[in-house]
């Protein structure tokens, strides 16, 4: 059963939902507030985060967008709960990062549904890992952060590995500037933007025997292809 992490202020909203995940085996964490949240997801790594949109000291967007920016643990899967059903929150809450949305009051086998659905995409995803990433002669294995191409391993920092596993993963798709910065910087500052510069230059350099597969898409970002 997976560990979850509840941060919301009402005190019967906490109860509620506890009673009804326990009763399901899974262990769960209360944080009262957004400081409680981060400090807690930190430190105990939660399977899943369930999160209040509004919650005192820091906001639920904040604290998702926090979350989000960390290389730690800034993959759990995030559900935000909110009083407003309005269609503009949503967006703003999933372009934050967060997985999935859910209006108050909700029926708790809904929650109970959302919370298993986002587990099972986890468990598809470690499973998928165990597995190289293959792009030509070009294997990427994301569990140990090994590259290999041409049956040689390349040499990759951090944030080229993460750049590359994005864009194999993801072949012919074309991602903005300001998604890459902030899905692998975590924030849009020009330091963030001189960066994404800085490594893509790089990931080309290292990427010459397969060809020109890194494309750049005017006024937009890049894409990752193969050239015949």
């Amino acid at each position: 059963m997976a560990k979850i992490l509840l941060v919301d202020d009402e005190i019967k909203i906490q109860e509620l939902t506890r009673n009804d995940l326990e009763r399901e085996g899974h262990t769960v964490l209360i944080a009262a507030d957004g400081e409680q949240g981060l400090d807690l997801a930190r430190r105990e790594s939660p399977d899943i985060i369930i999160l209040d949109q509004t919650l005192p000291f820091i906001d639920g967007l904040d604290v998702c967008k926090s979350i989000r920016s960390h290389n730690e643990f800034g993959s759990v899967p995030i559900i935000i709960m909110s009083d407003s059903d309005d269609v503009t929150d949503k967006v703003i809450g999933l372009e934050l990062g967060a997985d999935d949305y859910i209006t108050k009051p909700f029926n708790s086998r809904e929650l109970l549904a959302r919370i298993k659905a986002r587990l099972r995409e986890v468990q598809r995803k470690a499973e998928a890992k165990k597995s190289p990433l293959r792009w030509g002669t070009l294997e990427i294995w994301q569990e140990n952060y090994l590259v290999t191409l041409d049956e040689q391993p390349l040499s990759l920092t951090v944030k080229e590995f993460e750049l590359l596993v994005l864009f194999v993963a993801n072949p012919y798709q074309v991602f903005s500037r300001e998604y890459l910065i902030q899905k692998i910087w975590g924030n849009l500052s020009s330091t963030g933007t001189r960066a994404l510069d800085v490594h893509i230059s790089h990931l080309r350099n290292k990427l010459k025997p397969l060809g020109p597969v890194i494309d750049s898409v005017r006024g937009v970002g890049y894409l990752f292809t193969r050239r015949e």
